[in-house]
């Protein structure tokens, strides 16, 4: 299987992707993405990012059934904040996708 050639464009936003969200993986975005794990890292090292850990993506949230207004609402803030980020996450995803499907409709002579 021959090695695929990502445009600069499409490396410097996966790498803006998982330097942006917290909670994302190299393994996420490489799966959401199309690409592999290791080209990611690859490129996420060359441009002088800070590798996360790879154990635990999301921060879970404990639902407490005798919660105080105070703690229930940290604990929803902490959920909003949650969301938030993931919702930049998708958006941004789909932008690249939407950047890389153009790229590639371009490159087809039909």
């Amino acid at each position: 299987m021959g090695s695929k050639h990502y445009p600069d464009e499409f490396r410097r936003s996966a790498v803006e992707l998982y330097r942006d969200n917290p909670t994302a993986t190299i393994a996420g975005i490489a799966k959401d993405l199309g690409c592999s794990k290791h080209a990611l890292a690859a490129w996420i090292n060359a441009a002088g990012v800070p590798m996360r850990g790879t154990r635990g993506s999301r921060p879970a949230v404990a639902v407490i059934s005798s919660e105080t207004p105070q703690e229930e609402l940290v604990r929803l803030r902490t959920e909003n904040q949650a969301l938030r980020a993931e919702k930049t996450k998708l958006t941004t995803e789909r932008d690249i996708l939407r950047q890389a499907a153009r790229y590639f409709a371009g490159e087809t002579r039909w």
